[in-house]
């Protein structure tokens, strides 16, 4: 068994001529020295002289050769030893059971002996098969890459089988092309290409000794990873023969199956791999948001310190400072963003939860945000008689001035409407403008970091308030989410106090 590779069959004519011609050799030999008892008037155990060959031949060389072996011998018997001698005829009956005796031995000694080598030869391909199987998965183990073990795959099953290889696989949707080939192959034609697709799509064989597409020279077998076929392993032969017999076509789908695993540890590698850029990425961006944040924050707020203190010496000259100290303000507020979102990543939110009233909230984040919404008319259609709401006041405060800004600068110079009112839910506290409003579809995307959405009016910014405003909403409890007005165009933008954190004043 040559590479691993299982037989396809007996020992063939050439086998079979050579045990019958040993076979009669023995018988022969076995005659003359017959003949030599015989002369010496030995003749108790001449006819068990013949078992030799009789033994030899079926357990050697088969059951036919045996019985050929039993054959010969009770006539070679009957002939030179049995009177009368030198003719065929049986004088005494008990010669008759010798006879027949010689030719039992040659069926049992021949099916016992066939049984054996069957034996036999099923642990030595049982041994191949495993060595097999060990050995590409050691060579499998090495690999880290896809581009890596098409080419091994192609050269193993080359070597294993004695067959040509082609490893088919698609990128991305596109057609199926040849990665990988012992020897190398270029294209595959038509009805080959079509065989290859259809494996690749279907996960089941094709092509000779398959159900479908029996027409291609290849045989195009899945080779599976993750749960789907990743791509596909064609296997022929130079004579245009029958690819694989039987027990070949499980030694290669065993093979297969272990090439599946490497193709799985190599895909979970991969993902480590982008799971460890992307951590180290977003480690990077903290460091960095951290570092920009604490490092401007001092002499911001010396220069906002020292913008306040300044009194003007004319109406123009207080134009100047009041625009400086806005501007600075801005940014002071881009900078608390900047640290918020760095708490909000590593998970360092504290909180404070108190009883806060609504009506008092919004009305103190207009008083912060009054700069800047100075251009827009801001409308409260928040009642006294709301429940109070258990929450982080400063928490609260910053989600508050962040939906402020959003609307100030995507609103579109409208008025701002700040509506509460209870619901099913618990109770609702919406922030609304009249801009152009957001893109169907990307009403979750627009809380991402860092996040402004073409083709509306969230393209200004730098995208990290409404994060924060998820940010810190979720940990305070409460579901923020974003939509279309439906009185309208522009945009939505509602906190939702669960029931759980409402708080109702005993009157």
């Amino acid at each position: 068994m040559a590479n691993g590779v299982i037989p396809r069959g007996d020992e063939g004519r050439w086998g079979t001529a050579v045990g019958h011609a040993l076979t009669l050799l023995l018988v022969g030999l076995v005659t003359l020295a017959g003949q030599v008892l015989f002369a010496r008037g030995e003749l108790a155990d001449i006819g068990l002289l013949y078992l030799v060959p009789v033994m030899y031949a079926g357990t050697r060389h088969g059951l036919v050769t045996g019985i050929v072996a039993g054959l010969v011998s009770t006539l070679a018997y009957n002939f030179f030893f049995i009177p009368p001698i030198h003719t065929l005829a049986i004088a005494e009956p008990s010669h008759i059971v010798t006879l027949l005796v010689l030719l039992g031995v040659a069926v049992t000694g021949s099916q016992l002996a066939a049984r054996v080598r069957e034996q036999a030869a099923l642990a030595q391909s049982r041994a191949d098969r495993d060595a097999a199987l060990a050995g590409f998965a050691r060579v499998l183990m090495g690999l880290n890459t896809r581009a890596a073990l098409w080419p091994v795959l192609a050269q193993e099953i080359a070597r294993q089988f004695e067959v040509r290889t082609v490893v088919v696989a698609a990128h991305e949707g596109a057609e199926a092309q040849p990665v990988a080939a012992t020897p190398p192959v270029e294209r595959l034609d038509l009805i080959d290409r079509a065989a290859a697709q259809w494996c690749l799509d279907h996960g089941q064989a094709a092509g000779p000794g398959a159900a479908a597409l029996t027409t291609s020279e290849w045989l195009f077998l899945p080779v599976r990873g993750g749960g789907r076929a990743q791509a596909v392993l064609g296997v022929a032969r130079g004579d245009a023969g029958e690819p694989l017999a039987g027990a070949q076509r499980a030694l290669l789908e065993s093979l297969l199956d272990q090439t599946g695993l490497a193709l799985a540890r190599i895909a979970a590698e991969e993902e480590m791999i982008a799971l460890g850029k992307v951590q180290e990425r977003d480690r990077l961006r903290a460091a960095l948001l951290q570092s920009l944040g604490h490092d401007l924050r001092t002499p911001l707020t010396t220069v906002l310190g020292a913008l306040r203190a300044i009194r003007p010496a004319d109406a123009a000259q207080g134009e100047q400072i009041d625009l400086a100290r806005g501007e600075a303000e801005r940014l002071e507020r881009f900078i608390a963003n900047l640290l918020d979102m760095v708490r909000i990543e590593a998970g360092a939110i504290e909180q404070a939860r108190e009883p806060v009233d609504l009506r008092e909230a919004v009305t103190a984040a207009c008083e912060d945000m009054a700069r800047a919404l100075a251009d827009a008319r801001v409308e409260m259609a928040v009642a006294d008689d709301l429940p109070l709401v258990q929450v982080d006041p400063r928490l609260l405060h910053h989600c508050l001035i962040n939906l402020l800004d959003n609307a100030a600068k995507h609103g579109g110079g409208g008025p701002i409407m700040v509506r509460a009112q209870e619901s099913a839910e618990g109770l609702a506290l919406s922030v609304l403008d009249r801009g152009p409003g957001l893109p169907a579809g990307e009403e979750a995307r627009v809380f991402g970091v860092f996040t402004r959405l073409e083709g509306s009016d969230r393209r200004g910014g730098t995208g990290l308030g409404l994060a924060i405003v998820q940010g810190f909403a979720g940990a305070m409890g409460l579901q923020v989410r974003a939509g279309n007005r439906t009185d309208g165009p522009g945009a939505d933008f509602t906190l939702v106090f669960p029931h759980d954190l409402l708080r109702r004043v005993e009157g």
